[in-house]
């Protein structure tokens, strides 16, 4: 399984990245969670517009989906060979409408429907996507949002993305012996103190310490947020390594 960063800002693009996207690569086949402001730009330095195979949208904040609207596009008045099948996009319930109303201009109101087969996540459960079992967890964020465990199925590899989240024990279950915890770390212990929204650097090393994965991904870092004191206090609690999401890093899992 391969993990490519293709953005990794928190809550809107910095100068050098874009807001959160990862793309997971297994057996020739392409998984993208998330969409936010600018990846769709930067995801085409790394696949083909056309060679994704599904999308899991965690939750439905602009910094997560709001490229899928210029993604429609791309696949809805697309020229060469003519509109796009529909293709797999799991997200949170409201997910097509939520769209659609960003997107504002859509033909009519099933018009992403004809590209996008929307299915809705649901705590706890699970889906195939290609060579990988997916399972999403609901955690704490103030909208419907998901964590994701990544098993890719022949070789047992488990990549977890955290989606946003506050600390979570749905969290740490996803996590749990994961290769890879691909963590957000949007605040600043000692500084932002807002229950139920994000994690900081200390609390994403803990709660990888707790579920005992392997290796610690910081990511969902906004611009304001000083990325080095997250890293500090990540180390400080979790014994394994830890490194912060680049744009473009590549993680062979």
């Amino acid at each position: 399984m391969k993990l490519t960063v293709v953005g990794c800002s928190g809550s809107f693009p910095s100068t050098e990245s874009a807001c959160s996207s990862y793309l997971v690569e297994a057996d020739g086949y392409r998984l993208l969670l998330d969409m936010g402001n600018g990846a769709l730009g930067e995801l085409q330095r790394h696949t083909g517009l056309y060679d994704l195979d599904a999308i899991a949208l965690s939750h439905l904040h602009a910094d997560h989906c709001i490229d899928m609207c210029g993604y429609f596009v791309a696949r809805y008045y697309r020229h060469e060979g003519g509109r796009c099948a529909p293709m797999p996009v799991h997200g949170p319930a409201g997910t097509e409408q939520r769209l659609t109303t960003a997107y504002a201009d859509t033909p009519s109101d099933s018009s992403m429907s004809e590209v996008f087969d929307f299915r809705d996540l649901t705590p706890g459960g699970t889906f195939e996507a290609g060579p990988f079992l997916v399972r999403s967890e609901l955690v704490d964020h103030p909208v419907e949002a998901y964590a994701f465990r990544v098993e890719h199925v022949d070789s047992g590899s488990v990549l977890t993305y955290s989606g946003d989240t506050g600390p979570s024990a749905a969290l740490e279950r996803a996590a749990r012996d994961a290769d890879v915890f691909l963590c957000e770390a949007s605040f600043t212990d000692g500084k932002e103190q807002i229950p139920g929204l994000h994690l900081n650097g200390r609390e994403a090393g803990e709660a990888a310490q707790r579920a005992g994965a392997s290796r610690l991904v910081l990511t969902h870092v906004p611009p304001w947020t000083d990325p080095q004191i997250n890293l500090r206090d990540a180390k400080a609690v979790f014994d394994g390594p830890v490194e912060l999401a680049r744009p473009g890093a590549v993680h062979e899992i």
